[in-house]
């Protein structure tokens, strides 16, 4: 179906990967895997048709449709979600405009035995198999059925796409390439922002419905639920696998174990052939068998090693002082905000070592009953934290408390203590700041960046109770092996708010499940949490095919209770728009402001400015701004995370 030939993609006259061919054929499915940096979006991008290769080429053939969803993308704003989704089908309206057209001409001319116009008959048949092919009479269900597969609730079809939240905005760009059924589907990261349940709905649709699919994820249950086959890109080539990526992990380490035999054996070749130069070079009688070793250095082709596989680093939590028996008791706790409930009636007790998992909906709760745990918010009822207890605290706004003027070496330096210190370098590379990125400083460093480094920070802090709320998010499938491998050593009690099954399993023994404003307890990992819902969906799906069956005779009453919604909907939707304002200008003047102190550091580093005092006074007085705004934004984003939790 498409063909990659002889590949080759340059940055900074440096090769991302070259020479490079292999072939996707009808209904493969196929996961793109790498280290960070490998090309993997690059690649995605240029089968798209979205960016140039340096040489080779992609076919595609003329009648072959590709739907890509990159990890960030940009709707208009001024659609709703059902307008901007049904962008999907703008070529079956086009159709079902000529269709109607076609009708009325029959409808108006009486020549029916000419030949045009049976040839209008014949194009009218053909014209309606088409439409009715490409699901014309029930494009508005499919709709339907894929936006409240992702996620959404029927309330949300007629909000303006600029309510949203960039993740939101991702699923409704998702719905879109997937009503759109094209022939290769190209997806970046897709399972990003969305929860447990919307994932299992895309994994079915994928596997059930998709035909050939490219998929970059870090989702390592996601992939091997939805793929067949793995293709890697290390070291500036391919190696293709027709395996699960399970299965492509075994092999990828006999391959590695080939490589560096080969590679120790050519080293040796190698070295002898350099000892011999040095110790001929200067003999005239061995003047012709020092030239031709020289030249058999030349023609010899370099044998590389795959990137380390960074995740049999251990690391280990520093010993911190032992909790009470209970660390966090739960009694009838309950939020509401103004007149919207988020929970009631939470009971439960977690016990010193527990390790458990918040799962649920978007929306439904993990994040603000974690907030009420931390003391962030108010809420009702009793809350008790144990004796003793130290939390470890990980959220990304826990990324904006680094020093901005630390690099990313010194943060993680004034933390570590002890023998771990002798292994920095490598925790950083586990954690993809490996090189020169080590050395970057923090005010450089995008959002994802700072998260990565605020989690290895917390993972090098002696605390006896971790909290962490998406720990997995900006990780690639090693630096989550990492992190899950010390969260098993740890000793202490753990919470984890995730939607990633494959790092949760095997880490968690107790779900609780967030929904219909209750937290229900669940005994078990998470796939017998997940084995079980199952059986509970069937019947959640029984109660909806009821209720359809009812919802002719309910349709007025239907439509006032949205009338009843729609207000309070509105002035919730104001409030969000407004804050989101606020924290967009926020960010603009925290960026300009962190210009300007750049900019003065440079110039106080300069022989001219070291003595110039202004510049000092003028650099204090930005610094003191700076820091007031950061703490203007933080109340603010925290105010817009808990209203966009409702």
């Amino acid at each position: 179906m498409i063909s990659v030939e002889k590949l080759k993609v340059e940055f900074n006259a440096e090769a991302l990967f070259s020479d490079v061919s292999y072939v996707v054929n009808e209904k493969d499915k196929i996961a793109l895997v790498g280290s960070n940096g490998a090309g993997k979006s690059t690649m995605l991008k240029i089968i798209a048709g979205i960016q140039k290769p340096t040489s080779g080429r992609v076919s595609v053939p003329k009648d072959t449709t590709i739907g890509y969803l990159p990890q960030v993308m940009k709707l208009a704003d001024e659609r709703t979600v059902m307008e901007e989704v049904k962008l999907a089908f703008s070529t079956l309206f086009e159709l079902k405009d000529s269709l109607e057209r076609m009708g009325l001409e029959m409808a108006d001319r009486t020549d029916y035995e000419s030949d045009s116009y049976h040839q209008l008959i014949e194009r009218f048949s053909l014209a309606n198999e088409q439409f009715l092919m490409i699901g014309g009479t029930n494009y508005q269900g499919e709709i339907e059925k894929t936006l409240l597969g992702l996620g959404f609730e029927r309330s949300d079809f007629d909000r303006p796409t600029k309510e949203f939240s960039g993740g939101w905005r991702m699923r409704i760009e998702l719905a879109k390439i997937l009503l759109q059924r094209p022939d290769v589907l190209l997806l970046d990261e897709p399972t990003n922002h969305l929860d447990i349940e919307s994932i299992e709905w895309l994994e079915n649709f994928l596997t059930t419905q998709a035909n050939a699919v490219i998929l970059v994820s870090h989702d390592r249950a996601f992939i091997n639920r939805v793929t067949e086959r793995t293709i890697e890109i290390s070291c500036g080539q391919i190696y293709d696998y027709r395996v699960k990526y399970d299965e492509f992990i075994k092999l990828r380490k006999e391959r590695r174990e080939q490589q560096l035999r080969a590679y120790e054996n050519q080293q040796k070749q190698i070295q002898e052939t350099e000892a011999f130069i040095d110790r001929f070079r200067y003999q005239a009688s061995k003047a012709i068998q020092v030239q031709s070793r020289i030249k058999q250095l030349e023609k010899i082709d370099r044998i590389e090693i795959d990137e380390m596989d960074t995740a049999t680093l251990r690391l280990k939590f520093p010993p911190a002082s032992r909790s009470g028996d209970f660390p966090l008791i739960c009694e009838d706790v309950k939020k509401t905000y103004g007149n919207h409930l988020i929970f009631k009636g939470v009971n439960f007790t977690i016990n010193r070592g527990d390790k458990v998992a918040f799962v649920g909906k978007n929306g439904a709760g993990k994040s603000t009953l974690i907030k009420c745990i931390m003391n962030e918010i108010t809420f009702e009822g009793n809350l008790k934290v144990g004796h003793n207890v130290e939390f470890g605290y990980f959220a990304q706004n826990q990324a904006q408390l680094l020093d901005e003027n630390c690099t990313v070496f010194d943060t993680i330096d004034r933390v570590a203590v002890g023998d771990v210190r002798l292994r920095i370098r490598d925790i950083l590379g586990a954690f993809m700041f490996g090189g020169e990125a080590s050395d970057k400083k923090v005010q450089v460093l995008s959002g994802g960046e700072r998260s990565r480094l605020a989690m290895i920070k917390l993972l090098l802090e002696p605390v006896n109770f971790l909290i962490l709320d998406e720990p997995t998010n900006h990780l690639d499938m090693r630096s989550k092996d990492v992190l899950k491998e010390a969260i098993n050593d740890f000793e202490g009690t753990v919470i984890i708010v995730s939607h990633d099954r494959d790092f949760l399993d095997g880490l968690v023994t107790k779900v609780y499940e967030f929904g219909n404003q209750k937290v229900v307890e669940h005994l078990g990992g998470i796939y017998e949490f997940l084995d079980k819902k199952r059986i509970d969906n069937l019947n959640e799906l029984q109660r909806v095919e009821e209720q359809k069956d009812t919802k002719s005779v309910n349709d007025e009453e239907f439509v006032s209770q949205t009338k009843l919604d729609y207000e309070a909907q509105k002035k919730h939707n104001r409030k969000v728009r407004s804050l989101e304002r606020d924290v967009e200008k926020l960010e603009e003047e925290m960026e300009l402001l962190s210009k300007k102190i750049v900019e003065l550091e440079r110039k106080m580093a300069s022989p001219e400015g070291a003595s110039d005092v202004t510049l000092f006074v003028e650099y204090d007085k930005l610094k003191q701004v700076y820091q007031q705004k950061e703490k203007e934004w933080e109340l603010v984003f925290i105010e817009l995370s808990e209203l966009k939790e409702l």
